[in-house]
C-alpha cells in the first residue's frame, strides 16, 4: 500500500517537495525559513505580481496525470505574465490536500511544476501546505518588466485591429494541460509590434473579447467568419470552451503585414489572425456572450 500524507507528516512533505527546487543568484534565502529573500528587480524595471489557483473538480479531475496538474498550475501564471510582456522570476506554491493523498501523487505534481519552472527560468522560493477536503494548488509569482513597458488591457484606441495568436476551441482534448505559455513570444510581440492592449485567453473568446473592449472604454466589431478554429471544432467551441491560452491583442491599423511576418518567423507556433476591430462607440451588432464564469452559468 502506497504511503499517504498522513503517514509521513508535514515536515517530511516539505522536505520532499523542496529537495530538488532550482535556485539561482537572485535567491538569497529560499525554502525552509519563514520567508524567502530575493534580490529586487533590475534597475529601470518594475515588479510584477500575480497569483492563480487550481481546484480539483474545476480545473482538473482526480484522474488527471499529476505531473500535468503541477505543470498547469505554473503555466497559467506564466500565461498572465506573457499577457503583460513581463519576465517571471520567483514563485510561491501553496498545496492544500486531504491527508489520504498518496505521497507519490504530490511528488509528481511538484515534478511537473518544477520542470516547467526550469524551462522558463523561474525559481520556486517557498510556499505553504495545509490539509483540506480536496486538492488545491495555488501559485503566486513575482517578476519584472522595464519601466513603462508593461502592456495592459486598457490602452487600445478606436480603429485598432484585434488579433489572436492561434487557433481556438477544444481545449479539453488535452491542450488545457499541455499548452505552451507564450512568454518569449509576447516579449517579441512587445518589442517589434508594440500592441496597444493585450490579454491571455483563459475564459473563452466570448467572455475575454468584450472584456478587452470594455477595459478600453470602446465598442467592438468582431468577425465570426475569421475566428481560427482548431480542427474538428465549431465556432461555439472557439467562443465558449476557454483555456486556449492564446494571446488577444490590439494593433494599430497602420501596422504593416511585413512586421507581423517578421515576428511569426521567429516562432513556428505563432500566427496572427485578425478577428475584429475596436470602435469609438458600441456597435449595433451584438458582441459575443458566454464563456467561463466561476460564479455564473456557462454554456
Amino acid at each position: 500500500m502506497s504511503a499517504t500524507l498522513a503517514d509521513i507528516g508535514e515536515d517530511a512533505l516539505v522536505r520532499l517537495i523542496t529537495r530538488h527546487l532550482r535556485q539561482d543568484a537572485d535567491v538569497l534565502l529560499g525554502p525552509g525559513d519563514d520567508c524567502a529573500v530575493v534580490r529586487p528587480p533590475p534597475a529601470k524595471h518594475e515588479q510584477v505580481l500575480k497569483t492563480d489557483t487550481l481546484v480539483e473538480g474545476v480545473h482538473f479531475t482526480p484522474t488527471t496525470p499529476p505531473r500535468l496538474i503541477g505543470r498547469k498550475a505554473l503555466a497559467r501564471v506564466l500565461s498572465d505574465f506573457a499577457a503583460m510582456a513581463a519576465t517571471p522570476r520567483h514563485a510561491l506554491v501553496t498545496l492544500i490536500a486531504p491527508p489520504t493523498t498518496p505521497v507519490a501523487r504530490v511528488r509528481a505534481i511538484y515534478q511537473g511544476l518544477s520542470r516547467l519552472a526550469r524551462d522558463f527560468g523561474v525559481c520556486v522560493v517557498g510556499g505553504e501546505t495545509s490539509r483540506g477536503s480536496q486538492l488545491i494548488l495555488s501559485v503566486s509569482m513575482s517578476g519584472h518588466v522595464k519601466t513603462g513597458k508593461w502592456i495592459t488591457r486598457s490602452a487600445a484606441r478606436p480603429g485598432d485591429v484585434l488579433y489572436v495568436t492561434g487557433r481556438l476551441g477544444g481545449s479539453l482534448r488535452g491542450w488545457h494541460l499541455r499548452f505552451h505559455p507564450l512568454v518569449k513570444e509576447a516579449a517579441a510581440i512587445a518589442q517589434h509590434l508594440r500592441p496597444t492592449a493585450m490579454m491571455d485567453l483563459s475564459d473563452g473568446l466570448a467572455r475575454d473579447l468584450p472584456r478587452l473592449a470594455a477595459s478600453c472604454g470602446l465598442g467592438l466589431e468582431w468577425w465570426p467568419e475569421k475566428i481560427p478554429l482548431n480542427p474538428g471544432c465549431t465556432l461555439h467551441q472557439a467562443l465558449h470552451d476557454g483555456e486556449d491560452y492564446q494571446l488577444l491583442l490590439a494593433l494599430p491599423p497602420s501596422l504593416r503585414t511585413e512586421r507581423l511576418a517578421q515576428v511569426q518567423g521567429l516562432f513556428p507556433r505563432l500566427r496572427f489572425f485578425p478577428i475584429g476591430c475596436l470602435l469609438p462607440r458600441p456597435s449595433k451588432a451584438p458582441a459575443p456572450r458566454g464563456g467561463w464564469d466561476h460564479f455564473g452559468r456557462s454554456p
